[in-house]
């Protein structure tokens, strides 16, 4: 038998693919710098908890609106040059912090990164969806999102260490070359998927547009939305506010803090790729993308909500702390590779950038609320006294079991994509019948 010659090149499909992951892992070190020069940088401007919380936060002022924005973009326009527009957007946004001196400045920088960032996700998941089908997306994504948490490991071991030897400012010349080289890497290398080949406006045949009303409306997206937004809470919560945690909460000196940082990745980064891959599995053996994907994700958000509120139970060793954190983070990343999956399955493929951005816009709010929060919960109790961070870790918890249970009821992509065929069906025998 011969390849199929409509489907994308293996080769440059993963080539993409990894350029994307690095793509993720330039995001997650422009978002995770902050928490990590946290310490020094608060000591320097005599920032508060409150007054940190708020530059924590800052990021996804706009971010929502941007993602929302960037994913309609993607359904019209080349994922490849709106990628590298981004990219050189976030790079040079990096270098006025190197001259920041006030709170209102840094939060300005911080604000005007998340406009850029604020696409991302949605639009590099958009474009992976162009190398690769349903059934084989599950581990892409996860890649795409190992990126991200590669970020972090680079971030521990290099952000505490150069803050230590060379300023916490310096870290954002480094951010700024790493983001330019990643640039030129792209536009050397980085293509357009072929598997769907999509004119401005035009859809496929057998592939109607669904008004967008439909799609918000229905249980499956409401569902994997707030499940999306649950995830970004426990992940906006560990960039923040662990740093912060493990330096001044259990007492643990800024180079072993990047260590944690560093094993918290080297744990996260495989329990979530083995996670994507066991779902993906599932789907190749043919059980249902409600068990495979959505009952999957949400226990896994569950469990990883549980392990957040332990951290309230009193006589927990440090290591145990340290363990239920990565734990809970690493079990939470998996919405980040499967959520969007369960998306695509029933959103037409000139609809899907969008889809994906609305979502990552409504999780972004969570990126918003969840500094804030944990910020006050901080200040309340003290900033030096660990209680304050167990509450923070307490509200994430249940807002991940909440959204868990949620998804365990709303959460069945087959149901959703047949009621939306016969609804479409049902539209398209009305039109004719008028016309008649």
């Amino acid at each position: 038998m011969t390849a199929d010659s409509s489907l994308p090149n293996p080769r440059t499909a993963w080539l993409v693919a990894a350029l994307l992951a690095l793509l993720m892992l330039v995001n997650f070190l422009d978002k995770v710098v902050i928490g990590l020069v946290a310490v020094p940088m608060s000591a320097e401007l005599g920032l508060t908890a409150t007054e940190f919380g708020l530059i924590g936060g800052a990021l996804h002022w706009f971010f929502a609106i941007s993602a929302v924005v960037g994913g309609f973009m993607a359904n019209r326009r080349p994922t490849r040059t709106l990628l590298l527009g981004m990219g050189l957007f976030w790079a040079l946004i990096q270098l006025p912090m190197l001259f920041a001196t006030s709170l209102w400045a840094i939060v300005a920088c911080r604000v005007l990164l998340g406009i850029g960032e604020g696409p991302a996700s949605p639009v590099a998941t958009h474009a992976l969806y162009k190398w690769f089908p349903n059934d084989r997306r599950n581990l892409p994504v996860a890649l795409l999102h190992a990126g991200s948490a590669m970020g972090l490991l680079v971030a521990g071991a290099m952000i505490p260490w150069v803050s230590l030897h060379y300023g916490w400012r310096t870290n954002f010349i480094i951010l700024a070359l790493i983001g330019l080289v990643w640039c030129l890497l792209w536009w050397r290398l980085g293509q357009e998927g072929t598997l769907e080949r999509l004119r401005t406006s035009q859809l496929k045949a057998d592939e109607p547009a669904i008004p967008y009303r439909r799609l918000l409306g229905d249980p499956s997206v409401l569902g994997n939305y707030l499940c999306h937004f649950a995830a970004n809470w426990s992940l906006a919560l560990t960039l923040t506010w662990v740093p912060s945690y493990l330096q001044v909460g259990l007492g643990i000196d800024p180079l072993q803090t990047g260590r944690i940082f560093i094993m918290f990745v080297v744990v996260t980064t495989p329990l979530s790729l083995l996670l994507a891959w066991f779902s993906q599995r599932l789907m190749r053996r043919g059980v249902t993308s409600r068990v495979a994907r959505g009952v999957f994700v949400s226990v896994c958000l569950i469990l990883g909500g549980l392990l957040s509120a332990s951290l309230m139970l009193p006589g927990l060793s440090t290591a145990a702390r340290v363990a239920a954190l990565t734990l809970s983070g690493g079990l939470a990343l998996v919405m980040y590779s499967v959520g969007p999956a369960m998306l695509a399955e029933f959103t037409p493929a000139a609809q899907r950038g969008g889809i994906l951005a609305m979502g990552n816009g409504i999780a972004s709010l969570a990126g918003l609320a969840a500094p804030v929060v944990t910020g006050l919960l901080v200040q309340g109790a003290g900033s030096e006294h660990p209680a304050g961070y167990a509450q923070g870790f307490l509200v994430c918890g249940a807002v991940l079991v909440v959204a868990g249970l949620v998804g365990l009821a709303t959460l069945n992509p087959q149901r959703t994509q047949q009621r939306l065929r016969e609804s479409a069906a049902a539209g398209g025998q009305a039109r004719a019948q008028t016309a008649s």
